[in-house]
């Protein structure tokens, strides 16, 4: 490759990297400066910000107890929720026999605080009276329908207390347990809709997965309508085609059921088909919010007891400002380190160490700002914890590069093709250090929790910006250097002096290319250098030859 075309390419990489740091900082300025939620300071979790704690307490009927197993079912289902809601480094854990300890970093939205306090079963009634028409509609592919007996109508006292309420007032006491094998008179959480609902059919832990999305015509377009799809599992299957198939040829309202959540209606669509194949599409005036929020409550609905919020307060940070500090000063230290140990090993090249580390960090801050905006994302302790452990990844790859390079000039090569050698040789290098990395991340990630994987995410954050740091700007700014005079030269202090690099050239089995021209002392130092150098098979040839040799002579 040309001169002109190793210098076009580059400062076309480099380019690239300047491309990529405008658009992340002009994102996430465009996003603060129309009030958009973005900022350019990351956000803390709970051990470094605090946040809001809130305490659930179990209903139960007289005389029973909360087991161990429901307990640890109800706190895997909290923290799916949490985790639905886009909130992370949020804490769910039990407390005592009994209660469960919510911690959320910073102030949570209504809708967060909402699907916490949401915590009674999900559970499936049929319609027997409304107030109005139905303005959703559940489907899939019809199956024939079995007649059935229409289901009986409310009973006297049933009518007048439905006559009586008002969904604009109060109506239910908190903690409110409905019995599952009588009627309920209630309203839907908006209090737009009041009902009396038959017995309960089908509960939330026959959901086995629900999801928001577009429906798909008849030909396989997607549509801008959104809907809420709905699978069951076994059990739940059959239970649902044995209430559609009875529902399905009633008249309005009797053909609708409801889905009630702590004791309030979510839902309450239409039977347009019997369905058989535990598969359900719910259809309405749904936007990509509301079926994502209803998708959420339908599939992290189902606990096996019901809750209700008997604290929420707001909690100081478990760690404070003065452990960042101390986190954030040993990162400094870290670095410091690194740069001294660059300035003494590496002389003029510490300025491509330093540029890179400035550039792995800049990029890095972009990326955690932007996905605390559009995720949710909070950095932990943990996190910052990650963040130091990546430097000596980093510094790694630097080290790696810069001796190929060396030892390319130790053999002979000019400083612009020894940089050009080097990097093929250390790429390969650097990227199974980097895989290595990253796997290690992943697996943290996939197998732990809460602050682990913090850690794990911040790690595998920093190595995949390491790599590509060296790729886009390590590896060109270093070709631009080569062509300087300074480096070119092999100055004292660029950290290419071929003299202090050993000899006039290593030519392999630990011997270096010498010339009539070099003083005694000079050879003696690059025999003593070409002896360190030796490989393990450079060392057996030595011996097989010294072998050979021996056996001439005798």
């Amino acid at each position: 490759m040309s001169d002109s075309s190793v210098t076009k390419s580059a400062r076309k990489r480099l380019t690239w990297l300047g491309v990529l740091i405008v658009g992340l900082a002009g994102i996430i300025g465009l996003g603060s400066v129309t009030n958009a939620g973005a900022s350019f300071a990351p956000k803390l979790a709970l051990d470094l910000q605090g946040g809001t704690q809130i305490i659930l307490a179990p209903l139960l009927e007289d005389g029973k107890t909360v087991t161990e197993q429901q307990l640890s079912q109800a706190v895997a289902i909290i923290r799916q929720r949490v985790d639905a809601s886009g909130v992370s480094e949020a804490s769910v854990k039990t407390q005592g026999n009994n209660n469960i300890i919510v911690e959320i970093p910073g102030v949570p939205d209504e809708n967060t605080l909402k699907l916490i306090r949401s915590s009674a079963k999900l559970e499936f009634r049929p319609v027997l009276q409304s107030s109005q028409s139905a303005s959703a509609t559940v489907g899939a592919s019809p199956s024939p329908s079995t007649s059935a007996a229409p289901v009986a109508p409310p009973t006297g006292t049933t009518q007048q207390i439905f006559d009586k309420l008002d969904c604009s007032t109060a109506f239910r006491t908190p903690g409110q347990v409905d019995d599952p094998t009588k009627e309920l008179v209630t309203c839907d959480v908006n209090g737009y809709e009041k009902f009396v609902l038959g017995p309960v059919e089908i509960e939330g832990s026959d959901i086995s997965d629900a999801n928001a999305g577009t429906v798909t015509s008849s030909t396989g377009a997607s549509t801008n309508t959104w809907a809420v799809n709905l699978d069951f599992n076994d059990a739940g299957t059959k239970k649902f085609a044995d209430v559609t198939s009875r529902l399905y040829p009633q008249k309005e309202p009797l053909n609708r059921f409801a889905v009630t959540l702590d004791g309030y209606v979510i839902v309450a669509p239409t039977t347009n088909a019997v369905i058989s194949n535990g598969s359900a599409q719910i259809t309405g005036s749904f936007d990509k919010d509301s079926s994502k929020s209803l998708a959420d409550q339908l599939k992290y609905g189902s606990l096996p007891i019901g809750f209700e919020v008997q604290s929420q307060e707001n909690i100081s940070a478990t760690l404070g400002s003065e452990q960042l500090s101390s986190g954030l000063l040993a990162g400094a230290i870290g670095l410091l380190l690194v740069v001294i140990y660059s300035l003494f090993q590496y002389r003029g090249l510490a300025v491509v160490t330093i540029g890179s580390l400035v550039v792995a960090a800049i990029l890095v801050y972009l990326f955690i700002s932007l996905l605390a905006w559009r995720q949710g994302y909070r950095l932990s302790l943990a996190g910052v914890a990650g963040l130091i452990v990546a430097i000596g990844i980093t510094a790694d790859s630097f080290i790696v590069y810069f001796e190929r390079v060396r030892d390319e000039i130790r053999d002979g090569r000019t400083l612009g093709a020894a940089v050009d050698q080097g990097w093929k040789r250390a790429i390969r290098t650097i990227l199974v250090s980097g895989g290595v990395s990253l796997l290690a991340a992943v697996v943290l990630y996939a197998l732990t929790v809460g602050n682990v994987r913090g850690f794990a995410f911040t790690l595998g954050l920093t190595t995949l910006v390491d790599l590509g740091v060296a790729m886009i700007f390590t590896h060109p700014i270093l070709q631009l250097l080569a062509k300087t005079r300074f480096f070119s030269s092999g100055h004292p202090w660029s950290g290419f002096d071929s003299k202090a690099l050993g000899a006039a050239g290593y030519v392999g089995r630990g011997q270096f290319r010498t010339s009539a021209s070099l003083s005694a002392a000079k050879v003696a130092k690059a025999s003593k250098e070409a002896n360190k150098r030796q490989t393990i098979a450079e060392r057996k040839a030595a011996q097989a030859n010294s072998a050979n040799k021996a056996g001439e002579n005798n």
